[in-house]
Formats: C-alpha cells, sequence, structure tokens
C-alpha cells in the first residue's frame, strides 16, 4: 500500500522551517548578494567577514537585515512548493511503495525545482535590490567613483530611490519597488532572470534531493525506521552545501541579471550568454565563485534546519495527525 501523503502537513512543515531557517542565515546571504556584484577593481568588500562588518558600522545591526521582510514572507510558500512538491511526485514515481532509484529520485527533484520558481524568481528579484543597495551607497560615497552622467543612466525603477541622491532619500521598499516595476515593465519585470533562476534552482533541486535522501538513508537503524533528527541535520547540511557550491555559477548569473541598479562603469547584460561571455571575458573563472563559502554557509544550515522540522513532523502535530518525534523508535 503506498503511503498517504499530508498535502497541508507538508506546506506547514517547510513554511515553518522557512521562516526558522532564513532568519538564521539571512545576514551570510545578503553578503554573498554585496560579493557577487562587486567588479574587479570597484571592491568594496574583501570578505563575507568584512562585508557584514562594514555593513553593520554603515548601516546598523538591521542593515544586515535589508530585504528579509521580502525573504520572510514568500519564504513560507517557496519552501513549502519546493518540499511538498518533491515529496509529491516521489510519491508518485514509486512504485507500490518501494524505494525510488536514483534517476526517479532526480527526476522527482527536478520537477520539484520547476515548481517553485514561480515565487522564487519575484523573491529574489525584489530581495537582491534591497540587498544590494548598500553596496551602491557605499561605491557612491567613495570620491569621484561615479560622474553625474553616470547616474543619469541608471536603472530609471531604483535611481529615485538611492542612485541619483545618495544619503538624502529612504532605501525603497519591496513595495515600491514591485509597484514601480509592475507599472513600467508588467508581471514580467518581476519575473526578470527567470531563465537564469530555473538554471539554478533545477540544478540544485536534482542534486540536493537524491544525495540527502541517501545520505540521510545511512542513518536509519533499519530500512523501515525513520533516522534520528540530528542525522537528518547533518544529512541536510552536506547535501545543501554541495548542492550550493555546484550550482554557484548559475547563482552569480541570475544575481547579476536580476540587479537593476548599477555602480560606476557596471555592465548590463542582455541575457544569459551575454552575461556568462562578459564575466568570463573581463573577470575571469574564478568571478563564478565569487560568494561561494557564503553560499554554502548560506544553505547548510537552512537546509539542515529545513529537514529537522520536515521530519519531526511540526506540520502534522499541528494538525493533530500524529506527535513530534525527536529520535526514531
Amino acid at each position: 500500500m503506498s503511503q498517504q501523503i499530508s498535502l497541508p502537513a507538508k506546506l506547514i512543515n517547510g513554511g515553518i522551517a522557512g521562516i526558522v531557517g532564513v532568519t538564521c542565515v539571512f545576514p551570510i546571504d545578503l553578503a554573498k548578494t554585496r560579493l557577487q556584484n562587486q567588479r574587479q577593481g570597484q571592491q568594496v568588500y574583501k570578505s563575507m567577514i568584512d562585508c557584514l562588518i562594514k555593513t553593520v558600522r554603515s548601516e546598523g545591526y538591521f542593515g544586515m537585515y535589508r530585504g528579509a521582510a521580502v525573504n520572510l514572507t514568500l519564504v513560507t510558500p517557496e519552501k513549502a512548493i519546493k518540499l511538498a512538491a518533491n515529496d509529491f511526485f516521489r510519491c508518485h514515481l514509486s512504485k507500490d511503495g518501494r524505494g525510488l532509484t536514483v534517476f526517479r529520485e532526480m527526476l522527482a527533484g527536478c520537477a520539484a525545482g520547476m515548481c517553485q520558481v514561480i515565487i522564487t524568481t519575484p523573491m529574489e528579484m525584489l530581495k537582491i535590490q534591497l540587498q544590494d543597495a548598500g553596496r551602491l551607497a557605499t561605491q557612491q560615497r567613495k570620491p569621484c567613483i561615479i560622474p553625474p552622467n553616470r547616474l543619469a543612466t541608471t536603472n530609471t525603477v531604483l535611481s529615485r530611490s538611492y542612485n541619483v541622491v545618495p544619503n538624502t532619500s529612504p532605501h525603497p521598499s519591496a513595495t515600491q519597488i514591485a509597484r514601480e516595476l509592475l507599472h513600467t515593465q508588467g508581471i514580467q519585470g518581476l519575473y526578470k532572470g527567470l531563465g537564469a533562476t530555473l538554471l539554478r534552482d533545477v540544478p540544485f533541486s536534482v542534486i540536493y534531493f537524491p544525495l540527502f535522501a541517501n545520505l540521510n538513508k545511512l542513518g536509519k537503524p533499519t530500512p523501515d525506521e525513520a533516522a534520528p533528527f540530528y542525522w537528518s541535520f547533518i544529512s541536510g547540511c552536506v547535501a545543501g552545501s554541495t548542492a550550493a557550491v555546484a550550482v554557484n555559477p548559475c547563482d552569480v548569473v541570475k544575481t547579476r541579471l536580476q540587479s537593476l541598479s548599477k555602480g560606476a562603469n557596471e555592465e548590463t547584460y542582455s541575457g544569459i550568454i551575454d552575461c556568462f561571455g562578459k564575466i568570463m571575458k573581463r573577470e575571469g573563472p574564478s568571478a563564478f565563485l565569487k560568494g561561494a563559502c557564503c553560499r554554502a554557509l548560506v544553505i547548510a544550515p537552512l537546509f539542515g534546519i529545513v529537514q529537522v522540522m520536515y521530519f519531526i513532523g511540526v506540520g502534522e502535530f499541528i494538525m493533530s495527525q500524529s506527535s513530534l518525534k525527536l529520535i526514531s523508535d
């Protein structure tokens, strides 16, 4: 008899896990975005630690959480869709309740990754504008770095907020940016970089879910028992960090494409291939590893926490379907 899955419980698990995880690791994610957007010769930050220190000094403690509101708002449906979709496809790809082959696990992960971009793309789009605002403001404060004629040609969506008159107007909110994009570009404005997001999230899920499933299987006392929660956490961390580093080049391309506002002498890109070619030509292969350490540090605990919440069964407990499980029976 095939195992019955409770979609509402899975959605609750994914949502709670996403909120807890994002709250814990968001400052590192902010550092990742700012490091990835730096160009050679225009470095504002030397490393992740340097970025966080300078952010606190110039923007205060809450500056490290710039863009967190939109992430916390949308991470619930994003993580819920990702995890629930993977469970759904795994359930339907399994035969008579038997284990999946690696190929079928990868297929389920691929489908889950494709489903999540519905939420991920606009979430990342808005988050990146807010996260990168501090880097642009810091760059502008450097003497003679941005001539007035360069500022006049920056993106109109954000120029009124923090490009034209730095330090005199507040940073834009996610609502303001979304409203302006919808007004000027329509719904496709929020989905700028959709192709690059697919290019990142589909391979990530293809790598992550099978790797996690097989690592987690090693911690099961018997094939019919669940692995302890701490083993699920470790498996989530290892699988998440491995997948994150593997797709980091795609994440760099996505971040560059979704950055609406540019600093001095920062090039624009017409698409994925153009972005990839310009980065390779002007910055070299090492540019595709920018922020890889930060991304691994973000994804590892995030997915570790996600899997703990998911496998403990918080959603099932809330819906009174079962009691919480902290260890295998």
